[in-house]
């Protein structure tokens, strides 16, 4: 009996299955229900096609996440291929329609003859608790960015000169939001009420929020249509923010601590710029494992930090950013090379020197990050933490 190669487009309550041989023979092409005992029978009638089977599947978590587990846990070879990879190899084969089928079918054929997919493999309870807590903070960080545009939104309306003064990013301008909405409403409570509202409320440097907030309004004295409504916008949109900056807050302190239980943590956050919750985001857009990659050039090009060739004719040495790369571990690089130039000595002199070689900002960044790659793979080879080097003595 031959090889037999079987793909599966996963779906939310239904995967479709196709299997094929060496030749790319349709075997076996099923519908199956995201459910134990039916994707279990689907595993016996693939098996029983071949001596060797080798799966491929379009999702790594989630709706699929029981069929991994099953597969991994009979000792299947699984590997993951992107929906955006399915979608662009589908145009080389027959036929313009989309179906699960030819989907599955496209899967099974890419896995048979492609041979830069990296298996999957089980994963680290703490890299996956990590994954389910960063994925929720990253949930969270996107309706508080939402929420405050819509919080400034309202406050332009009625009260412009507050909404530039007040940097609503941060834990303590929207507290007065809750209490004060309009000119008027500052200008009665006055400086002392006002900064002791503030301070009874933990606000920090309340004196300065206070002495902001009613020079904004001492500018303002025009009652604008619409204001008793947008009032009471800005006060639950306000309390909104409160309420997801708590939830961040919890959320951050439930990373560190399952962060801190990881055997690289110290490892990790001993790089300058690569805190707890970036470090925390590194591992659960890598799975911790460094022996997946091979070599830090692969990392780097998974990352999307390492620029590939575009050549063409008498043209060489064209390079331009890759496409296929995973965005979220591209930003972990980015931002943390963005730190790191702050409070890193080393790493600052590195950008200065691309900058000086006439990189723009980007291109600095980018550079550096990519040089940072390869120190974090020494020391995660190496299983020791970050160092700086002694500055060198000049010569006599």
């Amino acid at each position: 009996m031959a090889a037999i190669w079987a793909g599966i487009d996963a779906g939310k309550s239904h995967h479709h299955c196709v299997a094929i041989d060496e030749s790319g023979r349709r075997l076996l092409s099923r519908r199956v229900a995201n459910d134990e005992p039916e994707l279990l029978e689907l595993l016996t009638a693939v098996l029983a096609l071949g001596d060797e089977v080798t799966w491929g599947i379009d999702l790594a978590d989630g709706a699929a996440a029981l069929a991994i587990a099953i597969l991994l846990n009979h000792d299947q070879p699984v590997n993951y291929i992107s929906g955006r990879a399915i979608h662009r190899a589908s145009e080389s084969y027959r036929g313009e329609g989309k179906t699960d089928a030819k989907d599955a079918a496209v899967i099974a054929d890419q896995v048979r003859i492609r041979r830069d997919l990296h298996p999957m493999r089980i994963g680290d309870e703490t890299v996956l608790d990590l994954k389910i807590l960063t994925g929720r903070r990253m949930d969270l960080v996107a309706e508080r960015t939402r929420t405050i545009n819509r919080l400034r939104a309202q406050l332009t309306g009625i009260f412009p000169g507050l909404e530039r003064a007040l940097d609503l990013t941060n834990t303590g301008p929207p507290i007065p939001l809750t209490g004060y909405q309009t000119p008027a409403a500052l200008r009665r409570a006055g400086r002392k009420r006002l900064e002791t509202w503030l301070r009874n409320r933990k606000v920090l440097r309340a004196d300065r929020l206070a002495e902001t907030a009613l020079e904004a309004a001492g500018r303002h004295h025009t009652s604008l249509p619409g204001e008793k409504l947008t009032t009471q916008m800005v006060h639950t949109l306000a309390r909104e923010v409160l309420a997801l900056n708590q939830q961040v807050a919890e959320i951050d302190k439930a990373i560190e601590a399952r962060f801190r239980e990881h055997h690289d943590f110290e490892v990790i956050t001993s790089l300058p710029g690569l805190g707890v919750v970036l470090g925390a985001e590194f591992l659960a857009a890598t799975g911790g494992d460094m022996a997946v990659f091979g070599t830090p050039d692969r990392l780097a090009g998974f990352g999307g930090v390492a620029p590939v060739p575009r050549d063409s004719g008498k043209i060489s040495g064209n390079l331009r950013r890759p496409r296929r790369y995973n965005r979220r571990l591209q930003r972990v690089f980015y931002i943390s090379a963005l730190f790191s130039i702050r409070h890193c000595e080393d790493s600052r002199r590195f950008y200065e020197r691309k900058r000086a070689e006439g990189k723009r900002h980007i291109q600095a960044v980018l550079a550096l990050a990519r040089r940072r790659v390869n120190v974090l793979w020494a020391l995660l080879r190496d299983e020791r933490t970050y160092e700086p080097l002694p500055p060198t003595a000049p010569a006599a």
